[in-house]
């Protein structure tokens, strides 16, 4: 038996799954997120990150479950700073969502050279990139930064609670812009020292490499055995691609949440134009990455504006037409993150008129999302000259057939969905496993393929073209806004 357990953003899931994959146990906790000030988002390790992880171990493990192994992830790239005792010195500052170093970002670009960051890391700063967030806390709390030696993701907080390892696996080593220097798989020690001279940074490992097992004092909080072996884990993301099976070059997996997010498995490193460059789960994988900063969040905005729920909107829109009656929504609520990297970017109805309803609208939201995934498929196929990958569909959205059907029929491609589609606490498990020797190639089977309508795909193809020269259009307008939000004190929910 293999335990995994990811924290995530608005909730922590954990499973129990046997050698052959199926999982035999499932626990889940709810939890939120703080915002002290406009654009911060934070989450506490210890009551929040530790304390969802034993809640849910409790309510999985028992003497009926022995349990071999145990693999975690977690939301990232995010920044806790942690003294010379790995004790948090404040709330861990979450992934791009959080926007508070915006200034800090283009100050530590214009030091290193952005060529020279592109080069060396594989993406350019943006604001969830460690340096910008380290210069900001050097800068705004001083007393916190003076005392940090150590920094944490949720999951390597995990595995340092759990074993005492200080430790990070490489693929969320290489979303630490600008400390990783990706041709070299290994810290750029010259910028960390920088930026940071009194940090040290963690032990570098493979995410399915076991790295510790439980101490006695994590297993008296937990109720895991001692010595129970502790893979060394990754974010979230990474860990549902593993999830699904992402193994050989163009294997593209898109997660459909509050965020989107793309990953696909490259035949070379990086850097990727208008992509973000990682590594995957060993020396020679090499991953491409894209994302989208509002999805779900805006389907989520419509629903609570028009007090309906996403039933009964789901249903409405499958009956309007592709297209959505002649609508066009930008879903760049809270900025645009890739191809363009653009953080003025804002959200933009186009067509609208006294005869649209709410159907039109959320069914357009749903298409504009579908604009903005077909946007960076083109980008990665550019960066690697791949135009048919295999695309695995994973996350909440996938739970209905509207939104997956829309976006096959923008994108022109089919859409595997696997058995099991949120799934980074599997993730979790089969790097458990895998670690221990066992079998996971059959692990969690494709249950559909969603192929695209041809006539459909035509027609979005028109309504995308009009998606890319709208943006174009309005990206002065944009700035603008974005400036007096700012001015404003405006608060961007993800």
């Amino acid at each position: 038996m293999f335990l995994g357990v990811d924290i995530g953003t608005s909730s922590s899931k954990g499973v129990v799954v046997d050698e052959d994959g199926a999982i035999v146990r499932r626990a889940d906790r709810t939890h939120g997120v703080s915002t002290p000030h406009p654009g911060w988002f934070e989450q506490d390790a210890d009551s929040l990150w530790w304390s969802d992880f034993v809640e849910v171990v409790r309510r999985l493990v028992d003497t009926e479950v022995p349990i071999d192994a145990v693999g975690v992830s977690g939301i990232g790239p995010c920044l806790l700073p942690a003294d010379r005792y790995g004790k948090p010195l404040r709330p861990g500052i979450l992934y791009g969502i959080d926007t508070r170093c915006a200034a800090e970002v283009d100050e530590l670009t214009d030091e290193l050279g952005a060529g020279a960051i592109v080069a060396r890391g594989g993406a350019a700063l943006n604001a969830q990139a460690l340096g910008p967030r380290l210069r900001w806390l050097a800068r705004h709390e001083p007393d916190v930064f003076a005392k940090a030696r150590m920094l944490f993701m949720a999951s390597s907080y995990l595995v340092y609670r759990l074993t005492g390892r200080y430790v990070l696996d490489h693929h969320s080593g290489s979303k630490c812009n600008p400390f990783y220097d990706l041709s070299q798989q290994d810290w750029a020690q010259d910028w960390s020292d920088a930026v940071a001279p009194d940090l040290r940074l963690p032990e570098l490992h493979w995410p399915g490499e076991i790295v510790g097992r439980v101490t006695p004092t994590a297993a008296a909080e937990t109720g895991l055995p001692v010595g129970l072996p502790v893979t060394c884990g990754t974010i979230d993301s990474w860990a549902e691609a593993i999830s699904v099976g992402l193994s050989v070059p163009g294997d593209t997996m898109i997660m459909y949440g509050t965020t989107t997010f793309l990953t696909r498995i490259m035949d070379s490193a990086g850097p990727y134009e208008g992509l973000w460059a990682a590594m995957g789960s060993a020396p020679e994988q090499f991953l491409a990455s894209a994302g989208m900063a509002t999805s779900g969040a805006v389907t989520d905005w419509l629903r609570q504006l028009v007090g309906a729920s996403y039933q009964d909107l789901t249903t409405e829109a499958e009956a309007v037409p592709a297209g959505s009656r002649g609508l066009l929504v930008m879903p760049y609520f809270a900025g645009q993150w890739t191809p363009n990297f653009d953080p003025d970017a804002r959200g933009t109805i186009a067509g609208l008129t006294t005869a649209h309803s709410r159907a039109d609208l959320y069914r357009a939201a749903l298409e504009g999302v579908g604009y903005g995934v077909r946007h960076n498929l083109e980008a990665m196929s550019n960066a690697c000259g791949d135009s048919a990958p295999r695309l695995i569909a994973v996350g909440g959205g996938t739970t209905g057939r509207v939104w997956t059907q829309i976006i096959t029929d923008i994108v022109g491609l089919p859409q595997q969905i696997p058995t099991e589609t949120i799934g980074a606490c599997l993730g979790d498990a089969r790097m458990a496993a895998a670690a221990l020797g066992a079998d996971t190639s059959g692990w969690n089977p494709v249950r559909a393929v969603i192929e695209p309508d041809s006539e459909t795909a035509s027609l979005y193809t028109q309504y995308y073209r009009r998606h890319r020269a709208l943006y174009d259009a309005t990206e002065d307008v944009g700035r603008f806004l974005a400036g007096q939000q700012r001015s404003a004190g405006t608060r961007l929910e993800p």
